[in-house]
């Protein structure tokens, strides 16, 4: 299309090859101020038309480089001349200038990025801390299941640093709440084995840095931690021999990351059977769903004396329910695509939790973390170790024969409880026996 003029075609100039990057930014006389001007130098702009007018033309950042000669405008149409014009670089010269500053802004945010990662990463990294676990030779341990993984996640009930809001303060934490974690080999189901503090057992004989600590023939499993001395080496030595389930890794938490954790989620839904009301945990909750965070959170995990019959294996389920609501949350679209609850996450995560120098670091954790998150959460099943009253003392318990030993040994042997493996069973069992060979 003809206007009746020709447009001035600026990519004609073949521009000096020496123009650097930072000679591009040039001040705007309109505003004042300096702008990117990729399309090459400052044309020097002839005088316009009446006496002693000239257009003041954007003005060169002033800098140690000399100018270099800039050629005028020429007008060019759409016959061969600006044909030719192009053909010989007037494209090429400023695009490559162009691709110069881009790099050079792109390793900028590359650095700053890398900053921003190894900022991330040693935050974190200085947030965990880990425990030199020594659980006896191999000869005194369980066989391993394969690939599948058992991990001992361990909650105690230290007050450090809570006052005496919760208690004494000054109490040695121990095993209050404990949970074995399996997760299949083939990441298609997990189990998660509650165990009871009040469980009367064999504490045998461990080593908690350079002090060996005595075994019991019989105490309360929750003094497998704090007891003498004893650290999450000594409980996952007990569970091992108790169960006969070998361990792989342990993981505690204390009070605080009750708090900590379900507030970074945004809150964890719970339900209430009927109305709670316990001043020793002090929660105070009507019936129906919640969403519970921080010091509620709290109240509803520890909750005892108001629901069931008053005990440890009554505050259980509501245990198991909080822990498979918050799973449920972490996976959530809505806490996965918000780098805020990341964010919060990884940080109350990491102070939150002590685990094994196995996996005492942030790579370790993030490849655990992207490991089990390949487990489907509707195939996670929760229970609790089959016990029976103690007949010794009504306030204790003890494993309940056969039971117990089917439920170790299914989860030793890497056996679903869900429909996961009723699945595998009914297709086993429906499979067209094999043709009989001829006589």
């Amino acid at each position: 299309m003809n206007s009746g003029h020709r447009q001035p075609n600026r990519l004609a100039v073949p521009l000096p090859e020496e123009v650097d990057p930072a000679d591009q930014w040039v001040l705007d006389p309109q505003t004042g101020e300096f702008r990117l001007n990729l399309d090459g130098p400052a044309p020097v702009v002839p005088p316009q038309a009446g006496p002693g007018r000239t257009a003041p033309g954007p003005a060169r950042m002033p800098g140690p480089r000399s100018e270099p000669a800039v050629a005028p405008l020429t007008p060019t149409g759409p016959g061969d001349g600006g044909r030719a014009a192009r053909r010989k670089g007037g494209r090429s010269k400023p695009r490559r200038r162009a691709l110069k500053w881009t790099a050079g802004v792109a390793a900028l945010v590359l650095v700053a990025g890398c900053g921003g990662a190894y900022y991330a990463y040693q935050h974190f990294n200085n947030n965990i801390s880990s425990v030199e676990v020594q659980v006896g030779s191999e000869a005194e341990r369980p066989q391993a299941a394969g690939d599948a993984l058992n991990i001992l996640v361990i909650g105690t009930d230290s007050r450090e640093g809570l006052g005496r809001e919760y208690g004494d303060e000054g109490s040695t934490g121990h095993a209050d709440t404990t949970l074995l974690f399996h997760v299949a080999k083939d990441r298609s189901n997990a189990t998660v084995m509650s165990i009871p503090r009040d469980l009367m057992l064999p504490i045998p004989e461990c080593q908690s840095g350079t002090k060996k600590i005595p075994g019991s023939a019989r105490a309360m499993f929750n003094t497998s931690l704090g007891q003498d001395g004893r650290d999450p080496g000594c409980t996952w030595k007990t569970v091992e021999k108790a169960t006969g389930i070998r361990i792989d890794h342990f993981m505690m938490v204390n009070f605080e990351a009750v708090k900590t954790l379900s507030t970074a989620v945004g809150g964890v839904e719970v339900c209430a059977a009927k109305p709670i009301n316990d001043p020793d945990s002090h929660l105070n909750m009507t019936k129906g769903k919640h969403v519970v965070q921080g010091e509620e959170a709290l109240a509803f995990v520890r909750t005892r004396h108001a629901v069931g019959f008053g005990g440890d294996l009554t505050r259980i389920p509501l245990q198991q329910q909080f822990i498979s609501s918050m799973i449920r949350k972490i996976k959530s679209g809505d806490t996965l695509t918000s780098p805020t609850k990341l964010w919060s996450l990884a940080d109350a995560a990491t102070k939150a939790l002590t685990v094994d120098s196995g996996i005492g670091s942030v790579d370790k954790l993030k490849d655990l973390a992207l490991d089990l998150s390949k487990v489907d959460t509707k195939n996670i099943t929760f229970t609790t170790v089959p016990v029976l009253d103690d007949p010794k003392d009504n306030d204790r318990l003890i494993l309940k024969p056969g039971d117990s030993e089917q439920l170790f040994s299914m989860i030793a042997n890497d056996r679903s409880l869900t429909e996961v493996q009723q699945a595998a069973d009914a297709a086993a069992s429906a499979a067209p026996a094999a043709p009989s060979p001829p006589a």
